[in-house]
Protein backbone atom coordinates (compact mmCIF):
# COMPACT_ATOMS: atom_id res chain seq x y z
CA UNK A 1 0.00 0.00 0.00
CA UNK A 2 1.34 3.24 -0.87
CA UNK A 3 1.60 5.96 1.25
CA UNK A 4 -0.33 8.44 -0.60
CA UNK A 5 -3.35 5.65 -0.18
CA UNK A 6 -3.30 5.82 4.03
CA UNK A 7 -3.32 9.87 3.51
CA UNK A 8 -6.92 10.42 4.80
CA UNK A 9 -9.56 13.40 4.16
CA UNK A 10 -11.64 13.71 7.33
CA UNK A 11 -13.54 16.58 5.37
CA UNK A 12 -15.39 14.08 2.90
CA UNK A 13 -18.08 11.28 3.56
CA UNK A 14 -19.71 9.90 6.31
CA UNK A 15 -18.41 10.68 10.04
CA UNK A 16 -19.46 7.36 11.62
CA UNK A 17 -17.60 5.37 8.77
CA UNK A 18 -14.60 7.67 8.73
CA UNK A 19 -14.34 7.63 12.49
CA UNK A 20 -14.77 3.88 12.78
CA UNK A 21 -12.06 3.48 9.35
CA UNK A 22 -9.86 6.29 11.51
CA UNK A 23 -10.08 4.91 14.64
CA UNK A 24 -9.75 1.20 14.85
CA UNK A 25 -5.96 0.41 13.37
CA UNK A 26 -5.46 3.58 16.52
CA UNK A 27 -7.34 0.76 18.87
CA UNK A 28 -5.33 -1.79 17.72
CA UNK A 29 -2.10 -0.21 18.11
CA UNK A 30 -3.76 0.45 21.73
CA UNK A 31 -4.13 -3.00 22.28
CA UNK A 32 -0.33 -3.61 21.28
CA UNK A 33 0.90 -1.06 23.73
CA UNK A 34 -1.07 -2.39 26.26
CA UNK A 35 -0.63 -5.90 25.38
CA UNK A 36 3.26 -5.49 25.77
CA UNK A 37 2.56 -3.23 29.15
CA UNK A 38 0.69 -6.58 30.26
CA UNK A 39 3.13 -8.84 29.41
CA UNK A 40 5.55 -7.08 31.04
CA UNK A 41 3.92 -6.89 34.23
CA UNK A 42 3.03 -10.34 33.89
CA UNK A 43 6.79 -11.55 33.69
CA UNK A 44 7.27 -9.03 36.89
CA UNK A 45 4.69 -10.60 38.96
CA UNK A 46 5.38 -13.94 37.81
CA UNK A 47 9.31 -14.05 37.66
CA UNK A 48 10.22 -11.27 40.42
CA UNK A 49 7.34 -11.57 42.40
CA UNK A 50 4.57 -9.43 44.46
CA UNK A 51 7.31 -6.95 45.75
CA UNK A 52 8.07 -6.02 42.22
CA UNK A 53 5.01 -5.75 40.76
CA UNK A 54 4.07 -3.49 43.37
CA UNK A 55 7.14 -1.47 42.92
CA UNK A 56 6.82 -1.18 39.00
CA UNK A 57 2.86 -0.73 39.95
CA UNK A 58 3.37 2.61 42.52
CA UNK A 59 5.28 4.40 39.66
CA UNK A 60 2.16 4.04 37.83
CA UNK A 61 0.98 7.26 38.71
CA UNK A 62 4.83 9.74 38.43
CA UNK A 63 4.98 7.62 35.22
CA UNK A 64 1.43 8.46 33.90
CA UNK A 65 1.86 12.46 35.48
CA UNK A 66 5.73 13.11 33.58
CA UNK A 67 4.86 10.91 30.13
CA UNK A 68 1.24 12.17 29.80
CA UNK A 69 2.72 15.34 29.61
CA UNK A 70 4.99 14.11 27.07
CA UNK A 71 2.45 12.12 24.99
CA UNK A 72 0.05 15.24 25.24
CA UNK A 73 2.43 17.46 23.98
CA UNK A 74 3.26 15.87 20.95
CA UNK A 75 -0.67 15.17 20.20
CA UNK A 76 -1.05 19.20 20.48
CA UNK A 77 1.86 19.64 18.21
CA UNK A 78 -0.29 17.36 15.24
CA UNK A 79 -3.40 19.62 15.69
CA UNK A 80 -1.84 22.68 13.83
CA UNK A 81 -0.70 19.93 10.96
CA UNK A 82 -4.22 18.48 11.13
CA UNK A 83 -5.86 22.10 10.25
CA UNK A 84 -3.49 22.96 7.85
CA UNK A 85 -3.90 19.96 6.22
CA UNK A 86 -7.38 19.92 6.08
CA UNK A 87 -7.19 23.51 4.54
CA UNK A 88 -4.93 22.14 2.13
CA UNK A 89 -1.93 24.74 3.03
CA UNK A 90 0.85 22.44 2.62
CA UNK A 91 3.83 24.91 2.51
CA UNK A 92 2.51 26.07 5.92
CA UNK A 93 1.87 22.26 7.15
CA UNK A 94 5.70 21.29 6.24
CA UNK A 95 6.51 24.97 8.24
CA UNK A 96 4.51 23.23 11.33
CA UNK A 97 5.98 20.34 10.92
CA UNK A 98 9.96 21.95 11.06
CA UNK A 99 8.96 23.52 14.31
CA UNK A 100 7.28 20.66 15.91
CA UNK A 101 10.47 19.03 15.66
CA UNK A 102 12.76 22.17 17.03
CA UNK A 103 10.22 22.42 19.86
CA UNK A 104 9.68 18.99 20.70
CA UNK A 105 13.83 18.55 21.16
CA UNK A 106 13.71 21.23 23.36
CA UNK A 107 10.89 20.04 25.35
CA UNK A 108 12.65 15.96 25.21
CA UNK A 109 15.75 17.77 26.65
CA UNK A 110 14.48 19.50 29.47
CA UNK A 111 11.54 17.22 30.91
CA UNK A 112 14.29 14.39 31.06
CA UNK A 113 16.64 16.08 32.93
CA UNK A 114 14.11 18.21 35.33
CA UNK A 115 12.32 14.78 36.34
CA UNK A 116 15.37 12.26 36.52
CA UNK A 117 16.84 14.46 38.89
CA UNK A 118 14.88 14.41 41.13
CA UNK A 119 12.78 10.62 40.50
CA UNK A 120 13.61 9.48 44.11
CA UNK A 121 12.60 12.56 46.17
CA UNK A 122 9.08 11.81 44.16
CA UNK A 123 8.88 8.45 45.43
CA UNK A 124 9.67 9.53 48.98
CA UNK A 125 7.32 12.14 48.80
CA UNK A 126 4.71 9.61 47.71
CA UNK A 127 5.09 7.53 51.13
CA UNK A 128 6.69 4.99 48.99
CA UNK A 129 7.01 1.56 51.24
CA UNK A 130 10.16 1.21 52.48
CA UNK A 131 10.70 -2.64 50.78
CA UNK A 132 9.75 -1.33 47.46
CA UNK A 133 11.15 1.49 47.14
CA UNK A 134 15.00 1.19 45.34
CA UNK A 135 13.16 -1.10 43.00
CA UNK A 136 10.79 1.38 42.19
CA UNK A 137 13.69 4.31 41.65
CA UNK A 138 15.56 2.09 39.57
CA UNK A 139 12.25 0.87 37.38
CA UNK A 140 11.39 4.77 36.92
CA UNK A 141 15.00 6.46 36.29
CA UNK A 142 15.27 4.37 32.80
CA UNK A 143 12.00 5.28 31.96
CA UNK A 144 12.56 8.93 32.57
CA UNK A 145 15.81 8.81 30.88
CA UNK A 146 14.14 7.57 27.72
CA UNK A 147 11.92 10.42 27.39
CA UNK A 148 13.69 11.93 24.11
CA UNK A 149 12.49 8.47 22.45
CA UNK A 150 9.04 8.56 23.67
CA UNK A 151 8.62 11.76 22.73
CA UNK A 152 10.63 10.78 18.96
CA UNK A 153 7.69 8.12 18.37
CA UNK A 154 4.72 10.09 18.98
CA UNK A 155 5.37 13.22 17.48
CA UNK A 156 6.31 11.24 14.46
CA UNK A 157 2.87 9.66 14.55
CA UNK A 158 1.08 12.26 15.41
CA UNK A 159 2.04 14.20 12.57
CA UNK A 160 1.23 11.09 10.07
CA UNK A 161 -2.15 10.59 12.03
CA UNK A 162 -2.74 14.52 11.26
CA UNK A 163 -2.41 13.65 7.77
CA UNK A 164 -5.41 10.56 8.14
CA UNK A 165 -3.07 7.91 8.39
CA UNK A 166 -4.07 6.13 11.77
CA UNK A 167 -2.69 2.54 9.91
CA UNK A 168 1.05 3.37 9.78
CA UNK A 169 1.55 4.05 13.50
CA UNK A 170 -0.23 0.70 14.02
CA UNK A 171 2.79 -0.96 12.12
CA UNK A 172 5.35 0.43 14.30
CA UNK A 173 3.34 0.20 17.26
CA UNK A 174 2.93 -3.44 16.66
CA UNK A 175 6.87 -3.69 16.00
CA UNK A 176 7.76 -2.30 19.14
CA UNK A 177 4.97 -4.59 20.93
CA UNK A 178 6.34 -7.59 19.78
CA UNK A 179 10.11 -6.61 20.40
CA UNK A 180 9.57 -5.32 23.93
CA UNK A 181 8.09 -8.39 24.94
CA UNK A 182 10.85 -10.48 23.24
CA UNK A 183 13.17 -8.42 25.26
CA UNK A 184 11.46 -8.81 28.86
CA UNK A 185 11.96 -12.14 28.34
CA UNK A 186 15.91 -11.65 27.72
CA UNK A 187 16.25 -9.60 30.24
CA UNK A 188 14.49 -10.62 32.92
CA UNK A 189 14.36 -14.12 32.04
CA UNK A 190 17.41 -15.09 30.89
CA UNK A 191 19.52 -12.18 32.30
CA UNK A 192 18.07 -12.13 35.44
CA UNK A 193 18.25 -8.02 35.62
CA UNK A 194 15.29 -7.66 37.44
CA UNK A 195 12.84 -4.35 37.02
CA UNK A 196 16.06 -3.20 35.74
CA UNK A 197 15.71 -5.16 32.53
CA UNK A 198 11.90 -4.67 32.14
CA UNK A 199 12.40 -0.73 31.65
CA UNK A 200 14.98 -1.18 30.06
CA UNK A 201 13.32 -3.13 27.35
CA UNK A 202 10.40 -0.90 27.43
CA UNK A 203 12.65 2.14 26.27
CA UNK A 204 14.90 0.04 23.76
CA UNK A 205 11.42 -0.78 21.77
CA UNK A 206 10.38 2.67 21.73
CA UNK A 207 13.73 4.03 20.36
CA UNK A 208 13.34 1.33 17.66
CA UNK A 209 10.08 2.00 16.88
CA UNK A 210 10.52 5.78 17.06
CA UNK A 211 13.99 5.99 14.69
CA UNK A 212 11.99 3.95 12.25
CA UNK A 213 8.98 5.73 12.08
CA UNK A 214 10.95 8.48 11.47
CA UNK A 215 12.64 7.16 8.39
CA UNK A 216 9.82 5.99 7.04
CA UNK A 217 7.58 9.46 7.10
CA UNK A 218 11.01 11.12 5.27
CA UNK A 219 10.75 8.17 2.74
CA UNK A 220 7.24 7.59 2.28
CA UNK A 221 5.09 11.06 3.27
CA UNK A 222 6.29 13.70 0.54
CA UNK A 223 3.42 15.96 2.12
CA UNK A 224 5.53 16.21 5.33
CA UNK A 225 9.40 16.28 3.69
CA UNK A 226 10.04 19.88 4.93
CA UNK A 227 11.68 21.66 1.74
CA UNK A 228 14.85 23.58 2.22
CA UNK A 229 13.66 27.31 3.23
CA UNK A 230 11.23 25.98 5.67
CA UNK A 231 13.13 24.58 8.28
CA UNK A 232 13.18 28.38 10.47
CA UNK A 233 11.86 28.72 13.27
CA UNK A 234 9.12 31.21 13.52
CA UNK A 235 7.88 32.62 15.94
CA UNK A 236 3.98 32.73 14.94
CA UNK A 237 3.79 29.53 14.48
CA UNK A 238 5.89 28.32 17.80
CA UNK A 239 3.74 30.08 19.77
CA UNK A 240 0.61 28.17 18.07
CA UNK A 241 2.46 25.10 18.59
CA UNK A 242 2.91 25.82 22.62
CA UNK A 243 -0.52 26.63 22.69
CA UNK A 244 -1.82 23.60 21.51
CA UNK A 245 0.55 21.08 23.10
CA UNK A 246 1.72 22.78 26.25
CA UNK A 247 -2.34 22.53 27.56
CA UNK A 248 -2.97 19.10 26.44
CA UNK A 249 0.30 18.12 28.39
CA UNK A 250 -0.58 19.79 31.23
CA UNK A 251 -4.12 18.14 30.85
CA UNK A 252 -2.64 14.75 31.63
CA UNK A 253 -0.39 16.15 34.01
CA UNK A 254 -2.65 17.40 36.13
CA UNK A 255 -4.91 14.94 35.86
CA UNK A 256 -2.27 12.72 37.32
CA UNK A 257 -1.59 15.01 40.30
CA UNK A 258 -4.65 13.52 41.52
CA UNK A 259 -3.64 10.06 41.04
CA UNK A 260 -0.02 11.05 42.77
CA UNK A 261 -2.39 12.34 45.52
CA UNK A 262 -4.38 8.83 45.13
CA UNK A 263 -1.53 6.52 45.21
CA UNK A 264 0.12 7.75 47.90
CA UNK A 265 -2.79 7.42 50.09
CA UNK A 266 -3.43 3.62 48.99
CA UNK A 267 0.05 2.92 49.47
CA UNK A 268 -0.51 3.80 53.09
CA UNK A 269 -2.83 0.46 52.71
CA UNK A 270 0.34 -2.30 52.31
CA UNK A 271 1.58 -3.50 49.12
CA UNK A 272 -0.73 -6.13 49.00
CA UNK A 273 -3.50 -3.39 48.20
CA UNK A 274 -0.49 -1.70 45.81
CA UNK A 275 -0.10 -4.60 44.06
CA UNK A 276 -4.17 -5.09 43.87
CA UNK A 277 -4.59 -1.42 42.15
CA UNK A 278 -1.62 -2.27 39.85
CA UNK A 279 -3.29 -5.28 38.36
CA UNK A 280 -6.70 -3.97 37.94
CA UNK A 281 -5.38 -1.05 36.15
CA UNK A 282 -3.05 -3.00 33.76
CA UNK A 283 -6.07 -4.89 32.86
CA UNK A 284 -8.50 -1.34 33.00
CA UNK A 285 -5.71 0.19 30.95
CA UNK A 286 -6.12 -2.48 28.19
CA UNK A 287 -10.40 -2.00 27.70
CA UNK A 288 -9.75 1.80 28.19
CA UNK A 289 -7.91 1.88 24.69
CA UNK A 290 -11.17 1.87 23.12
CA UNK A 291 -11.99 5.33 24.30
CA UNK A 292 -8.75 6.16 23.96
CA UNK A 293 -8.91 5.37 20.49
CA UNK A 294 -11.92 7.43 20.21
CA UNK A 295 -10.62 10.49 21.54
CA UNK A 296 -7.36 10.50 18.88
CA UNK A 297 -9.74 10.28 15.86
CA UNK A 298 -12.04 13.20 17.20
CA UNK A 299 -8.82 15.59 17.50
CA UNK A 300 -7.61 14.53 14.28
CA UNK A 301 -11.26 15.01 12.93
CA UNK A 302 -12.19 18.26 14.74
CA UNK A 303 -8.76 19.78 13.29
CA UNK A 304 -9.50 18.65 10.02
CA UNK A 305 -12.78 19.73 9.17
CA UNK A 306 -12.30 23.40 11.21
CA UNK A 307 -9.31 23.39 8.87
CA UNK A 308 -12.00 22.98 6.07
CA UNK A 309 -14.60 24.94 7.86
CA UNK A 310 -16.95 22.45 8.23
CA UNK A 311 -18.65 22.92 11.34
CA UNK A 312 -21.70 21.42 10.48
CA UNK A 313 -19.49 17.79 10.10
CA UNK A 314 -18.65 18.22 13.38
CA UNK A 315 -21.80 18.06 15.50
CA UNK A 316 -22.44 14.88 12.93
CA UNK A 317 -19.13 13.23 13.82
CA UNK A 318 -19.41 13.83 17.83
CA UNK A 319 -23.05 12.12 17.65
CA UNK A 320 -21.87 9.34 15.83
CA UNK A 321 -18.88 8.78 18.00
CA UNK A 322 -20.77 8.79 21.43
CA UNK A 323 -22.80 6.11 20.18
CA UNK A 324 -19.90 4.11 18.89
CA UNK A 325 -18.35 5.27 22.53
CA UNK A 326 -21.53 4.37 24.60
CA UNK A 327 -21.82 0.76 22.58
CA UNK A 328 -18.17 -0.15 23.68
CA UNK A 329 -18.42 0.87 27.32
CA UNK A 330 -21.66 -1.15 27.51
CA UNK A 331 -19.96 -4.35 26.21
CA UNK A 332 -16.70 -3.74 28.10
CA UNK A 333 -18.81 -3.83 31.63
CA UNK A 334 -20.40 -6.93 30.41
CA UNK A 335 -16.55 -8.66 29.64
CA UNK A 336 -15.88 -7.21 32.84
CA UNK A 337 -18.38 -8.24 35.34
CA UNK A 338 -17.47 -12.00 34.55
CA UNK A 339 -13.84 -12.15 33.97
CA UNK A 340 -12.10 -9.32 36.03
CA UNK A 341 -11.42 -12.23 39.01
CA UNK A 342 -9.53 -14.80 36.48
CA UNK A 343 -7.84 -11.94 34.46
CA UNK A 344 -6.58 -10.61 37.44
CA UNK A 345 -5.03 -13.73 38.44
CA UNK A 346 -3.18 -13.91 35.56
CA UNK A 347 -0.93 -11.42 36.88
CA UNK A 348 0.94 -13.32 40.01
CA UNK A 349 1.35 -17.45 40.70
CA UNK A 350 -0.23 -17.59 43.35
CA UNK A 351 -2.57 -14.62 44.12
CA UNK A 352 -4.37 -14.16 47.52
CA UNK A 353 -8.49 -14.41 47.73
CA UNK A 354 -7.83 -10.10 49.47
CA UNK A 355 -5.87 -9.70 46.23
CA UNK A 356 -8.39 -11.12 43.62
CA UNK A 357 -11.48 -9.54 45.56
CA UNK A 358 -9.80 -5.82 45.43
CA UNK A 359 -8.63 -6.22 41.90
CA UNK A 360 -12.23 -7.40 40.77
CA UNK A 361 -13.50 -4.40 42.99
CA UNK A 362 -11.60 -1.69 41.19
CA UNK A 363 -12.21 -3.10 37.52
CA UNK A 364 -16.52 -3.47 38.73
CA UNK A 365 -16.10 -0.06 40.01
CA UNK A 366 -14.40 1.36 36.85
CA UNK A 367 -16.23 -0.01 33.93
CA UNK A 368 -19.73 0.65 35.91
CA UNK A 369 -18.68 4.06 34.55
CA UNK A 370 -16.82 3.53 31.40
CA UNK A 371 -20.07 5.25 29.62
CA UNK A 372 -18.17 8.66 31.49
CA UNK A 373 -14.83 7.79 30.24
CA UNK A 374 -16.24 8.04 26.98
CA UNK A 375 -17.46 11.34 27.20
CA UNK A 376 -14.78 12.70 28.48
CA UNK A 377 -12.34 11.64 25.74
CA UNK A 378 -14.95 11.90 23.21
CA UNK A 379 -15.90 15.84 24.43
CA UNK A 380 -12.13 16.85 25.59
CA UNK A 381 -9.92 15.66 22.47
CA UNK A 382 -12.71 17.12 19.86
CA UNK A 383 -12.46 20.49 21.97
CA UNK A 384 -8.42 20.36 21.80
CA UNK A 385 -8.59 19.83 17.92
CA UNK A 386 -11.02 22.92 17.77
CA UNK A 387 -8.24 24.67 18.98
CA UNK A 388 -9.32 25.09 22.44
CA UNK A 389 -6.61 23.08 24.64
CA UNK A 390 -6.80 25.74 27.40
CA UNK A 391 -10.14 24.82 28.43
CA UNK A 392 -9.56 21.38 28.28
CA UNK A 393 -6.58 22.07 30.87
CA UNK A 394 -9.90 22.52 33.39
CA UNK A 395 -11.38 19.49 32.57
CA UNK A 396 -7.81 17.95 33.98
CA UNK A 397 -8.75 20.10 36.87
CA UNK A 398 -12.07 19.19 37.86
CA UNK A 399 -10.45 14.69 37.25
CA UNK A 400 -7.28 16.52 40.33
CA UNK A 401 -9.85 17.71 42.58
CA UNK A 402 -11.98 14.34 42.62
CA UNK A 403 -9.10 12.14 43.12
CA UNK A 404 -7.37 14.12 45.57
CA UNK A 405 -10.56 14.59 47.23
CA UNK A 406 -10.74 10.65 47.09
CA UNK A 407 -7.29 10.24 48.36
CA UNK A 408 -7.81 12.57 51.03
CA UNK A 409 -10.96 11.53 52.55
CA UNK A 410 -12.73 8.89 50.86
CA UNK A 411 -9.81 6.35 51.08
CA UNK A 412 -8.93 7.09 54.55
CA UNK A 413 -12.69 6.87 55.62
CA UNK A 414 -13.42 3.55 53.57
CA UNK A 415 -10.13 1.85 52.59
CA UNK A 416 -10.01 0.14 49.44
CA UNK A 417 -13.43 0.99 48.67
CA UNK A 418 -12.81 4.63 48.47
CA UNK A 419 -10.35 4.09 45.83
CA UNK A 420 -12.40 2.25 43.77
CA UNK A 421 -14.66 5.14 43.43
CA UNK A 422 -11.80 7.86 42.85
CA UNK A 423 -11.93 7.46 38.71
CA UNK A 424 -15.06 7.33 38.43
CA UNK A 425 -15.32 10.09 40.40
CA UNK A 426 -13.34 12.18 38.71
CA UNK A 427 -14.67 11.13 35.23
CA UNK A 428 -18.38 12.39 36.59
CA UNK A 429 -16.67 16.00 37.74
CA UNK A 430 -14.79 16.03 34.02
CA UNK A 431 -17.93 15.37 32.42
CA UNK A 432 -19.76 17.97 34.43
CA UNK A 433 -17.09 20.86 32.81
CA UNK A 434 -16.28 19.21 29.34
CA UNK A 435 -20.29 18.90 28.28
CA UNK A 436 -20.90 22.73 28.71
CA UNK A 437 -17.47 23.71 27.22
CA UNK A 438 -18.27 21.62 24.00
CA UNK A 439 -21.14 24.27 23.39
CA UNK A 440 -19.49 26.92 24.41
CA UNK A 441 -16.70 26.08 21.72
CA UNK A 442 -19.81 25.68 19.29
CA UNK A 443 -21.15 28.49 19.68
CA UNK A 444 -17.95 30.92 19.64
CA UNK A 445 -16.54 28.97 16.26
CA UNK A 446 -20.35 29.68 14.84
CA UNK A 447 -19.59 33.11 15.41
CA UNK A 448 -16.12 33.19 13.90
CA UNK A 449 -16.97 31.23 10.45
CA UNK A 450 -20.41 33.70 10.01
CA UNK A 451 -17.42 36.28 10.33
CA UNK A 452 -15.21 34.96 7.91
CA UNK A 453 -18.24 33.76 5.35
CA UNK A 454 -19.08 38.08 5.76
CA UNK A 455 -15.55 38.42 4.89
CA UNK A 456 -14.55 40.30 8.22
CA UNK A 457 -10.83 40.67 8.28
CA UNK A 458 -8.13 39.88 10.65
CA UNK A 459 -10.56 37.18 12.65
CA UNK A 460 -8.75 33.90 13.51
CA UNK A 461 -10.74 31.02 15.41
CA UNK A 462 -7.41 30.27 17.17
CA UNK A 463 -7.56 33.68 18.22
CA UNK A 464 -10.81 33.29 20.15
CA UNK A 465 -9.41 30.63 22.44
Amino acid sequence: MSAASTVKDLTEGRPAKLILAFSIPVFMGNLFQQFYTIIDTLIVGRVLGEDALAAVGCTSSVNFLVVGFCIGLCSGFSIPVAQKFGAKDYEGMRRCVANCLWVGLFFAAAVTVTVSLNAHNILRLMKTPSNIIDMAYTYILVIFIGIPMTMLYNVVSGLIRALGDSKTPLVFLIISSLLNIGLDIFFMVQLQMGVFGAALATILSQTIAGIACLIYMICRYPLLRVQKGEWGLDRRIVLNLCNMGIPMGLQYSITAIGGVILQSSVNTLGSEVVAAMTTSGKIGMFFACGFDALGATMTTYGGQNLGARRLDRISEGLRDCLIIGFTYAIVSFVILYFWAAKLAGLFVTDPSAELLYNARLFLLANSASYILLAMVNIFRFLIQGLGYSRLAILAGVAEMIARTLAGMILVPLFGVYGAALASPLAWLFADAFLIPAYYYVKKRLAVVLQYENNDTAGIDPQGVN
